[in-house]
């Protein structure tokens, strides 16, 4: 995602200062009227709530399963699935339709002054670069690796964000955190060390290719995070705004820049020659190859949508517990539709992600609970 998170992420998007719903009649939300949505009664409110969490988690257990399907019916081209990560961008229009700018906050960001174009252009142009060479990492892993090992190496994620949070966007390493980054790197060095010998691998699959599928896929955990990292500090010393249309504007730019590139790649690499091969021997047919690849797309904007939605509607906090709700359903998810073997390792590597993410999730409990209350001293 890229997105907003996260894939799963700790980049703190204030969506318009929006925080609580069911506000009372009369009522201002920093001197002006508060967004329409915002005025629901508390029923309403938290049902929208509820439909932008499962799409959130539809969305990214969808294209993690249809990314593994595409290659486990015969697909092979790499740039297809990284192109297929962010070209569906288009679909993120429908956020501006669905949670409106109110015409305070329009008003509001005239005054304020604006980034040059060249600027834009240069930040959106090298994100973009970033996601696209992020998303071609992930493929790889895609097409070596089962998608329960899968994702969680992608929880790795989390200590890498951890790292490059404090480097790049200083934020501070407390106990919580280092706790989380030890929890989920055992996580993955479980997966790392895990016996062959458990049926884990896809016997079409080398050891060598197995080996180059967990390093990129590590590598593009680590990859995402620094993305992040970069995005919040665009939004902190260049943007200098954390709304709502700031946050799509920079999860649609930076998809046309990475859809761009990947479509150069695909050809440039000669695997658009082949597509039309691929298609023909796809095993689940030319219909449902064009399915999978196109349903793969909508999923990832899909979860987008799901991310952006919790983030205006309720906080970057809320959005991230939901996001990571994700990992332990994608294994058994592969279990169900690939009868991927869940042995006694990955059941450990997952109760140890999930201890991790809750470690880490507490500690943004903690800092957003200190933000508020000093806020409002």
């Amino acid at each position: 995602m890229a997105d907003v998170k996260s894939k799963g992420s700790s980049c703190y998007l204030q969506a318009d200062n929006v925080q609580e719903p069911n506000i009372e009649s009369g009522r201002t939300i920093n001197g002006y009227p508060p967004p329409p949505l915002l005025m629901l009664d508390r029923c309403k409110w938290w049902l929208i709530v509820a439909v932008n969490a499962a799409l959130l988690l539809i969305g990214q257990s969808g294209a993690f399963i249809l990314g593994k399907f595409y290659f486990h019916q015969g697909g092979e081209s790499i740039w297809m699935e990284t192109l297929v990560q962010a070209a569906g961008f288009p679909i993120l229009f429908l956020s501006f339709f669905f949670f409106p700018q109110s015409k305070h906050h329009l008003e509001d960001s005239a005054l304020n002054r604006k980034p040059s174009i060249y600027t834009l252009v240069l930040v959106y142009f090298s994100l973009g670069i970033l996601f696209a060479g992020d998303n071609f990492l992930y493929s790889i892993g895609f097409l070596y690796l089962p998608a329960s090992t899968y994702s969680l190496i992608c929880a790795s994620q989390l200590a890498f964000n951890a790292i490059f949070s404090f480097l790049i966007n200083s934020q501070k390493l407390t106990v919580l955190v280092l706790n989380s980054v030890i929890l989920v790197s055992l996580s993955a060095s479980l997966i790392a060390v895990h016996s062959d010998s458990s049926g884990d691998k896809n016997k079409r699959v080398s050891d060598k290719e197995y080996k180059i599928g967990f390093l990129c896929t590590l590598a593009a955990s680590a990859g995402y995070s620094l993305l992040l990292s970069l995005m919040q500090l665009s939004f902190e010393k260049v943007l200098k705004r954390e709304t709502l249309s700031v946050v799509l504007e920079m999860q649609i730019w930076t998809s046309l820049v990475a859809s761009v590139v990947s479509i150069v790649g695909l050809f440039a690499s000669g695997e658009g020659k082949s597509l039309k091969e691929e298609m023909k021997n796809f095993e689940a047919g030319k219909l449902v190859y064009i399915l999978t690849l196109v349903g793969t797309a909508l999923a990832w904007q899909v979860w987008s949508v799901g991310v952006v939605g919790l983030v205006y509607l309720v906080s970057s906090l809320f959005s991230n517990v939901i996001s990571m709700l994700s990992l332990p359903l994608v294994p058994v998810a592969a279990v169900y539709f690939y009868h991927e073997k869940m042995d006694a390792v990955k059941i450990v590597a997952v109760l140890l992600a999930v201890l991790g993410f809750s470690s880490y999730i507490y500690q943004s409990y903690l800092d957003e609970k200190k933000l508020k209350a000093s806020s409002s001293s």
